[in-house]
């Protein structure tokens, strides 16, 4: 059968280019090896979080607030809470390039941004212990993305504008001959006039099929879920939040609906083949030891264990996206890399992909995610 546009890899980016490319009257097809929103990825875990004053550079601010503006229009169009407005409280010494990225972004863009020393962001929020040496930085505007329902609102859309969606299907073979598709699973063989790929931990065997050869380094992530004191960390009242020190970058979540404090690490972890099945959270001792540490540290009213989770980053060597299109085929449009930061913005990056296939140029400047910064190693 044969297709406008074939899309495989239907998590956070795949599923919403599915929704806008079939919305704009593209003949889609969606093809993933597991049924989105799905636990064998990068997109599960109930929350994510959505930052407008960017830490790691003033280059994703517009993509963030383009990427805020169409959360916006999903929840509407889908009649679903999908973003909750609790506020981001970004953590570090202020002399560190992330916070101060956080500060100059907000000026230049003019994002709500209040800098708080220590003492006030202790009265602030009773459940957090924040020595004198850091500073918060806190985004009013910003918040928590419901991250499998986003997908699941996306993929019903899609579905409503004729995307056909074909799960556990897992391609076998991948070929492009001038302007013709031709993809392989189990018996079937579709053709299509265009090409997404957005398959996570899976693009760079895939790209390989094109003889293209990224540099993505797989990795396990772990998160977990305390106890929590719901007076002091529940979501109407404590904020999402990101932590710079000196063992490490942590992010999490206020309680929300009584989960508990959900509390992850953002650096550091090993790398894995994505087609093996990955060590459980515990597996590894320090998987619980190095979340509790750094509760005890800032958030000591939060230190029960209830549960935990592993999942997957796909890392570029400088962590950066990858957002593009194929160096030989201008008819394949490719997103991948995103480092463990890219869940916020798949709604934006949804839309980039749906106007790389069909005009070949996007309205938002892609160029700081382009694949010729690894040239020497494509």
């Amino acid at each position: 059968m044969h297709y406008d546009v074939i899309i495989v890899g239907a998590g956070s980016m795949g599923m919403a280019a599915g929704y806008f490319l079939s919305r704009s009257g593209k003949k889609t097809l969606l093809l993933d090896s597991f049924n989105p929103p799905h636990h064998k990825g990068s997109h599960h875990g109930d929350t994510r979080i959505i930052r407008h004053a960017y830490g790691e550079g003033e280059e994703y601010v517009p993509l963030a607030l383009k990427a805020q503006e169409l959360w916006y229009d999903l929840e509407e169009k889908s009649g679903k809470q999908l973003f909750l407005k609790t506020g981001v409280l970004n953590v570090g010494n202020e002399t560190s390039e992330f916070i101060q990225n956080i500060i100059s972004s907000s000026k230049t863009y003019s994002l709500p941004l209040e800098v708080l020393d220590s003492t006030e962001v202790n009265k602030r929020w009773p459940g957090i212990d924040l020595s004198n040496e850091y500073i918060g930085c806190f985004e009013p505007t910003s918040g928590v993305l419901k991250c499998e329902e986003c997908i699941e609102a996306y993929r019903e859309l899609a579905e409503q504008h004729g995307a056909t969606i074909l799960p556990n299907s897992k391609v076998k073979e991948l070929s492009v001959h001038g302007k013709r598709v031709t993809i392989k699973f189990e018996e079937q063989t579709f053709t299509s006039d265009s090409l997404v790929v957005s398959a996570g931990a899976w693009s760079g065997s895939l790209l390989s099929m094109l003889d293209l050869h990224l540099p993505l380094n797989p990795v396990r992530k772990t998160f977990a879920w305390f106890e929590a004191n719901e007076q002091l960390y529940n979501h109407k009242d404590f904020p999402a939040f990101s932590f710079e020190t000196p063992n490490g970058l942590y992010y999490g979540f206020p309680s929300i609906e009584g989960a508990g404090l959900k509390v992850g690490r953002h650096d550091g972890g090993e790398t894995i083949n994505p087609e093996e099945e990955m060590l459980g959270f515990g597996e590894l001792k320090k998987d619980k030891a190095d979340l509790s540490q750094f509760l005890s540290q800032f958030m000591p009213s939060a230190d029960q264990l209830k549960y935990g989770k592993t999942c997957m980053y796909t890392l570029t060597p400088d962590e950066d996206f990858i957002i593009d299109v194929h160096p030989a085929y201008p008819n394949v449009a490719i997103a991948s890399g995103f480092s463990g930061h890219g869940f916020k913005f798949s709604s934006a990056i949804g839309q980039i992909l749906s106007e790389l296939i069909i005009s070949g140029r996007s309205e938002q400047n892609i160029t700081p995610f382009s694949i010729n910064r690894f040239k020497e190693k494509v």
